[in-house]
């Protein structure tokens, strides 16, 4: 657990920007579910996608189960909040 506390992982400004925007956007709008899906997405891309040459050059070069099952556990998230959203009721 100390790789994860004191990692430095980078986010590029623009990225940051998109984010925010997005999200405002969504909670203008009054969509929260897809504010918090967005918000989700920017995380899971930074910590997993953007940042992966940082930390295998931490020592993280040997995946073991509970990394790929979290892995795997976000992805799940993910689809089942898209399945949510394809059929959302709509209370008015």
């Amino acid at each position: 657990m100390d790789i994860f506390f004191n990692a430095e992982l980078a986010v590029p400004l623009f990225q940051i920007l998109i984010l925010l925007l997005s999200s405002t956007l969504a909670l203008l709008f009054g969509k929260v579910r897809l504010a918090l899906l967005v918000n989700y997405i920017f995380t899971f891309y930074w910590a997993y996608i953007f940042n992966r040459d940082s930390l295998m050059e931490m020592g993280l070069q040997k995946f073991d189960y509970y990394t790929i099952v979290y892995f795997l556990l976000g992805l799940c998230i993910f689809l089942f909040a898209m399945v949510g959203f394809l059929f959302q009721k709509n209370n008015h």
